[in-house]
Formats: C-alpha cells, sequence, structure tokens
C-alpha cells in the first residue's frame, strides 16, 4: 500500500482539534473539509439502486452460506425444511455466494461515486451509513463465511470457562477431541494454544457461560461481539476524518462500508472488528479535548477534562489491545500527538510516553490479574505465524528460496527461511515505525497516517498476512489520508483481497468443476444485475463522475 504523500497536506501539519471547554463543545478544524451540496434527484434514485443491488447481493451471500459456509459439523440447518436444500445443493450455493460478493463489491464500487472528494454533491455521512447497515444486516444471522476461526474462539472461550489455561492448552488437550466445541475447530488449531489477549477471551467464556455448547448461539453472540467493535469503527471514523479535514461520508465508506469488513469482520466475525474499534474510539476520545495547535504556536493551558480524556483514550486503546495486540502500536502515535500538543520537546515526547506506558501497564496488569489469565497470551502471540499464506511477501518469498534450494542441491531450508524472514519482517516492521513516529513527532507526517502505515507493515511483512488483516491500516488511514492517489491505492487493494479468501466451507471432495461452474454462474448472474442497473440508472455505469 503506498504512503500518502504529505504534498497535498496543509504544512505545517496540525495536531488533532478536539471539543472546547467553551458552552459550544467543539473547535472547528483548520482544515475543515468544504462545505457541500446533496445529491439531487437524479443522484438519490441512483443511490437507492445502489442500496438494492448491494442488498440484494447480501440476500445471495446469506443464503449461498447455507450451503457454502463454514456451517458447525452438527449442522441444525439440516433439519429446516427448504434451507436445508442449500446444503445439497454445493455448486448453486457456491454460485450464490460468488455473486453475492461480486455484487457487494461493485455496490460498494458505485457507492464510491457518491463520496468522492471534490465533488459538488457528496451523500451525507447519514445517508452511507444507512447503506452500510442495509448491506450488513443480512449477514448477521448466517454461518461463518471465509474462515472457521470464530469455532477456535467458542472453543478457547469455553477452555477459559472451565478454569484452565487457554495459552498452554489447545482445544483437543483441554476440551477432548470428541467435544462439539473441539470439531469445529480447523485442524491447524485445535492443539495450539489461544493468541488473543485476557479481554477477548474473558468476554468469551461469558458467552460461554450462557450457551454452553450451543455452537449456533455461540457463532451468533461472537458475531454480536464483532458487530460491536463495528459499531465503534462507525461511531469513530466519520469522527476522527472531520478533525483531520476528511469528508466523513468518504472515510466512511472506505473504512466502514469496505467490503473486507463486510465479508470478515461481518460474515467472518472475526476479532479484528472488537480490537479495531476500540482502537480508533480510544483516538478519538483521547484527542477530543487537544486544542487546535501548528508548530511554532504558543502552548495552550490544559483545557478543561484534557488529562481526563487523555487517560481515558489511552484505556480504551489498550483495551483494543487486550483483544488483539496489534492495537498497542496506536499508544505510540497517540503519545507523539500528546507530545506535539505540549511544547514538542524531546522532554515532552518522553513525558507522553511515560504517560501512555503507565496507563498501559496499569489497564493490563488489572485485566491479566482480574480475568485470572495472566500473561501467558504474551508467550502465545507467536501462533498465527504456524500458518503461511499464500499472499504473504514474507512467505513466498521463503517458499521461493525454498525451491531454489532443492533446484541448487543444497536441499529443502523452507521452514528455516520462514523463521529468518518473518523475524526479518518484524524488524523492518519495527524501523518503519520509529520511522514514522520519529517523523510525526517533527510534524512531517499526521500521527495517525504514521499509524495507518505502521500496522500496514507489522500486516504485510507477517508470513500469516490474511485479506482482513489490512484493516488495521485502511482504516486509520481512512480518516486521515486526504490524497486522492491513497484512495484509489485501498479502493483497488480492497477489491481485489475481497476474493482473495475461499468462502467454501466444502472441499467438494476433489471436484475442481463445481467452483469452475459457480464462478461462471455467478459471473452472468451480476452481469444480469448490471444489466438492469444501466436501465434503472445509467449514471451509475457512465464515466461522469
Amino acid at each position: 500500500m503506498s504512503v500518502p504523500s504529505t504534498e497535498e497536506e496543509p504544512q505545517p501539519a496540525t495536531t488533532e482539534p478536539a471539543a472546547s471547554p467553551a458552552a459550544s463543545g467543539t473547535i472547528p478544524s483548520p482544515v475543515r473539509p468544504p462545505q457541500v451540496d446533496p445529491l439531487n434527484d437524479t443522484e438519490l434514485r441512483a443511490l437507492d439502486v445502489v442500496r438494492r443491488f448491494g442488498t440484494v447481493g447480501a440476500l445471495f451471500l446469506a443464503l449461498g452460506s447455507l450451503g457454502a459456509g463454514a456451517a458447525p459439523v452438527l449442522n441444525p440447518v439440516q433439519e429446516i425444511p427448504v434451507l436445508r436444500l442449500f446444503a445439497r445443493i454445493p455448486t448453486v450455493s457456491l454460485a450464490m455466494v460468488f455473486t453475492g460478493m461480486g455484487m457487494l463489491v461493485i455496490g460498494w464500487l458505485m457507492l464510491g461515486r457518491f463520496t468522492r472528494p471534490r465533488r459538488t454533491r457528496l451523500a451525507t455521512r447519514a445517508q452511507v451509513t444507512r447503506t452500510l447497515i442495509m448491506w450488513l444486516t443480512p449477514l448477521m444471522v448466517i454461518p461463518p463465511l471465509f474462515s472457521r476461526d470464530v469455532y477456535s474462539y467458542l472453543a478457547q472461550s469455553e477452555i477459559v470457562h472451565r478454569g484452565m489455561d487457554p495459552y498452554s492448552l489447545g482445544p483437543a488437550q483441554a476440551l477432548g477431541v470428541a467435544d462439539p466445541l473441539t470439531s469445529g475447530v480447523s485442524n491447524m488449531w485445535r492443539e495450539t494454544p489461544a493468541p488473543y489477549g485476557p479481554l477477548f477471551l474473558k468476554l468469551g467464556s461469558w458467552i460461554s457461560g450462557f450457551v454452553g455448547d450451543n455452537v449456533v448461539a455461540g457463532v451468533l453472540l461472537q458475531r454480536a461481539l464483532a458487530l460491536a467493535g463495528v459499531v465503534l469503527i462507525i461511531w469513530a471514523l466519520p469522527r476522527l476524518a472531520r478533525r483531520f479535514g476528511v469528508e466523513p461520508a468518504t472515510a466512511l465508506w472506505l473504512g466502514a462500508a469496505n467490503p473486507l469488513v463486510l465479508f470478515h469482520l461481518v460474515a467472518g466475525a472475526h476479532n479484528e472488528a472488537l480490537g479495531i474499534g476500540l482502537m480508533v474510539a480510544g483516538l478519538e476520545l483521547g484527542i477530543r479535548r487537544l486544542p487546535v495547535r501548528v508548530a511554532g504556536d504558543t502552548v495552550p493551558p490544559l483545557a478543561r477534562g484534557e488529562l481526563l480524556f487523555l487517560v481515558l483514550g489511552a484505556t480504551v486503546i489498550t483495551l483494543g489491545a487486550a483483544v488483539k495486540i496489534n492495537a498497542i502500536i496506536a499508544l505510540g502515535f497517540f503519545g507523539v500527538m500528546i507530545a506535539r500538543r505540549w511544547h514538542g520537546r524531546i522532554v515532552d515526547l518522553l513525558r507522553a510516553t511515560a504517560l501512555m506506558t503507565v496507563v498501559f501497564a496499569v489497564v493490563m496488569v488489572v485485566l491479566c490479574y482480574g480475568t485470572g489469565l495472566g500473561f501467558g497470551w504474551v508467550g502465545a502471540l507467536g501462533t498465527p505465524g504456524l500458518v503461511r499464506s499464500w499472499i504473504s511477501p514474507t512467505a513466498e518469498f521463503a517458499n521461493l528460496g525454498g525451491v531454489l534450494g532443492i533446484t541448487l542441491g543444497l536441499g529443502n531450508h523452507t521452514d528455516a527461511l520462514v523463521s529468518i524472514l518473518q523475524l526479518a519482517g518484524t524488524v523492518v516492521a519495527g524501523l518503519i515505525t520509529a520511522k514514522f513516529l520519529w517523523d510525526s513527532f517533527r510534524w512531517r507526517y499526521r500521527p495517525i497516517i504514521g499509524l495507518g502505515v505502521s500496522l500496514g507493515a507489522f500486516m504485510m511483512l507477517h508470513v500469516a498476512m490474511q485479506p482482513w488483516w489490512l484493516l488495521w491500516a485502511v482504516i486509520p488511514l481512512a480518516a486521515a489520508a486526504g490524497t486522492s492517489r491513497f484512495r484509489v491505492a485501498a479502493t483497488v487493494v480492497s477489491a481485489v483481497l475481497a476474493f482473495l479468501a475461499s468462502p467454501s466451507g466444502s472441499t467438494f471432495d476433489g471436484r475442481s468443476f463445481v467452483p469452475l461452474q459457480a464462478y461462471i454462474a455467478g459471473i452472468v448472474l451480476i452481469a444480469i444485475g448490471l444489466v438492469v442497473v444501466r436501465r434503472t440508472a445509467p449514471v451509475l455505469l457512465s464515466r461522469a463522475s
């Protein structure tokens, strides 16, 4: 992903504007996006077509998931008349999923026409939010799609509920292979410890205590946790965008309505949703009392409630790190924001670092001991690295090195190369983060841009990189990166990655013709849908903006 250029941003960069102690409660941002007109009648009708097109796609995805999703081993849908039919026609179900995926991605791209900056008329934040709600609603009660990770969440949470250590025992060892919760877990994760933070597993243990071994209810409640994270993203993202001079509707479209969010955070119920949601919500809370300031300004006195909100923001970010450790990077860039708000000296950076460290340490100690899980999660953070993703540059370089070694008669050293390159990737990502921390402190970048780039580096250089991991980068960057170059790059990357995770819950027993037929059928159905769109709202498929 390209680094957003600072050339298209006002210089010197501003710190994050926030609410004032004045009665009005807010201070206008010096880089507030210009006022634009609402959509005209023709565009409103086209927007309605986009909503319906995407909603139909979501319904296709929902129905297809009954036969092509990652259903539980004991699938209750098999007992429901009509719905059980989808499990018996896998080609049709898979074709419906592909159709739904294509329609949602195309609908998202068409929606982007109405959120493009510099247009004279833009969709409002409320219009984008309503569209997003229409699209995600059918995905709230379906079997998991694209991944079986939610079953790992359930099994690991049950381990906590039974008073055992999820950081030293895998589901097969703790629950037994015959346990219904273990049976849903992918084979590669049945004997591995949980890599998730204590907050997430404690919340999951409460779910386990409530649903017992009811896998379906557990999946729905785990998805409710993910939806809570999505709600936090929808709440925080446009507010952050307005502070950084980015059109809120644009940020909401790129970050929250992104197909990766719909496919993986909602349909897949990944806990990244809660981790990212807490991270961006913490940033929004933390900076809402910071006064507007540019480099060289006289430092204003502390605003009313400013210190309280700084601590509150750091606390919420730490809660995000207690779900997925990636959120800890946000504390570093939040500290830079605080240091820039003060005198911008090295001593201010050290003071801000100390504040972030103390808050993180206190909150994490309370969580680790309060949940009874301790600090075993630190030693289990390497668990995801047991998988090599074919879309990971690091993993592919290791595979290439292994092939070359075999070709040259040196032997297959792929495993050793994976370890070496993973370490090298982590070091490179750490250096990138250090560079952007320093550059942000020196006013060369907005800290939230540095945060997005740094998270993107860690995600892309990990051997187990998954498509939805890029949301750690895209969502914060959507709030602050105002360059058209970044938006185009992020749009292309999101659209491509949306199709790289297999939706199939079946191997089709080696029948490779099934996915091929499903793809062809999906393309035909999408083409028919586009013909209907062209007849009802031709503006959506025209080149004119």
